[in-house]
């Protein structure tokens, strides 16, 4: 039997969109009884160690995921031969993590929002700096990518090897 796929959503700081997204993906994969390692991490050595975001925690726990356990921590080398899939949450951290992609990667590199029709190279807004209100906009776009990656996902998992 073949191993879960495994996702890897990377932030800048892993406190705000990569949690979120985290969640988003774990929810999903919880109402389709589908197994997935997921898990977040940071460009950025900022918050190593930190909870989310407060208001992060607040809409993901109004969603029904509860991310105040989790803790922030930065993407390693190894990350990319772990995961089977390393999804940033903008231009910038996409950026940061095909330089840090070492040579012997075998995780595959994109956006978050390619995975959804018609938003493919689009940005999930970073609402750190913002009001509350933010982080549920953001929460509206993991969740679409969430729902999209998943539909991807099963789709590669169910296809039949090749003779």
């Amino acid at each position: 039997m073949s191993r879960p796929p495994a996702v890897l959503f990377v932030c800048l700081g892993n406190i705000c969109r990569s949690p979120l997204a985290e969640a988003a993906l774990r929810l999903e994969a919880e109402r389709l009884s589908v197994k997935v390692e997921i898990d977040s991490a940071g460009t950025g050595d900022y918050h190593i160690g930190a909870a989310p975001d407060r208001r992060a925690q607040a809409v993901a726990l109004r969603h029904g995921a509860d991310i105040s356990h989790l803790k922030a921590r930065q993407v390693s080398e190894a990350d990319f031969r772990r995961f089977d899939h390393v999804i940033a949450l903008d231009h910038e951290n996409l950026h940061i993590l095909r330089r840090l992609r070492p040579d012997d990667a075998t995780a595959s590199l994109s956006l978050l929002l390619d995975h959804v029709t018609g938003r493919a190279g689009e940005p999930v807004a970073d609402p750190y700096y913002g009001n509350a209100d933010g982080f549920e906009t953001t929460w509206s776009d993991v969740s679409a990518g969430a729902k999209a990656l998943m539909v991807r996902l099963i789709a590669s998992n169910t296809r039949e090897p090749a003779d």
